[in-house]
């Protein structure tokens, strides 16, 4: 599969930008190089759906521009439906517990939270970060705007913080498997 095929899944299933000198340990390959590939993958793009979006240091997939009427007409959609029991548990646990991983999140649901996260960002409800224990993950907390719609000025006015944080502490506490590190007593061995 050539350069510019490797470069177009990675940036499809990243969804993110990426930088150019981590796509060239991606590929094993030079940062020139790769950004061969990104022109290539670029030109392969044009009348396409999606186009290119780069800086000198990153590059990411993005939608064509003569498609964002109708991107903004399903984004619009998206946000003037209802959040749903679903975003409404997820918005419940990053109020809770943010700064919160996905991988903690989804634990905690028991079901993947991907498009429910992606829904809570496009609205403007929670924010992702950088995670400062794991480069490879975001951490996902509240913003602003939701505190100010929910009529509370900082997060500790939610109903019940303490209690809540108290009992989900305890919750954590008791599902931690406990290793004991107790000596099976003396076995005799019989010939």
């Amino acid at each position: 599969m050539n350069l510019s095929a490797q470069l177009e899944a990675i940036l499809f299933w990243k969804a993110e930008p990426v930088s150019f000198k981590k796509l060239a340990s991606l590929l094993h390959t030079d940062i020139p190089t790769v950004k061969a590939g990104v022109q290539e993958l670029e030109q392969n793009l044009k009348g396409r759906g999606l186009t290119l979006v780069q800086t000198d240091e990153e590059v990411m997939l993005g939608t064509a521009k003569e498609l964002s009427p109708l991107i903004e007409q399903l984004t619009k959609e998206e946000l003037t439906r209802d959040l749903g029991k679903a975003g409404l548990e997820t918005l419940s646990i990053v109020l809770y517990q943010g700064p919160i991983s996905r991988a903690d999140i989804d634990y905690i649901r028991g079901v993947n939270s991907q498009f429910i996260l992606r829904n809570l960002l496009i609205r403007g409800l929670v924010e992702r970060i950088d995670n400062p224990k794991d480069a490879r993950s975001f951490l996902y907390k509240t913003t602003l705007a939701l505190l100010s719609h929910l009529g509370i000025s900082k997060i500790e006015d939610l109903p019940e913080y303490t209690q809540v944080k108290q009992d989900i502490e305890t919750f954590k506490q008791s599902t931690v498997p406990q290793t004991e590190t107790t000596t099976a007593p003396d076995a005799t061995i019989e010939e």
